[in-house]
């Protein structure tokens, strides 16, 4: 007296299939992760930015008015320090192929300080 259960079957993925599916699933939720991170101090702060943050810390220290420099303002200084040496090397590039050239060369930062009034504190400096 045995019952019998009738149980509707689904479509059977392949193991291929469901692990691509996974494995995608676990990208997305990485990629989410790290566009929505709590601050700065993450464990992946190291990633977002490209310049080594243990040397920034040390040019800030040789600041004598600097004594004690944070985690938080040194990650801020270095993203600063990347987004203000990418800016000025985008402007220098059109000098540069304008020039029919690839290669940024020293007169291609000095134009592009001298037409762009942002750069008007380096002036001088590349004397």
């Amino acid at each position: 007296m045995a019952a019998v259960v009738t149980v509707p079957v689904a479509s059977v993925e392949s193991d291929q299939e469901r692990c691509g599916a996974e494995e995608e699933a676990r990208e997305n939720e990485a990629e989410e992760e790290n566009n929505q991170q709590a601050g700065p101090i993450s464990t992946s702060q190291s990633r977002l930015a490209k310049l080594p943050l243990s040397r920034i810390k040390a040019l800030m220290k040789a600041d004598p008015d600097v004594s004690l420099a944070s985690q938080e303002s040194v990650f801020i200084i270095a993203k600063a320090t990347e987004l203000f040496v990418e800016m000025i090397a985008k402007d220098a590039l059109i000098y540069a192929q304008q020039g029919k050239r690839k290669t940024l060369q020293r007169k291609d930062l000095d134009n592009a300080i001298e037409a762009i009034d942002e750069f008007a504190f380096l002036e001088g400096t590349l004397d």
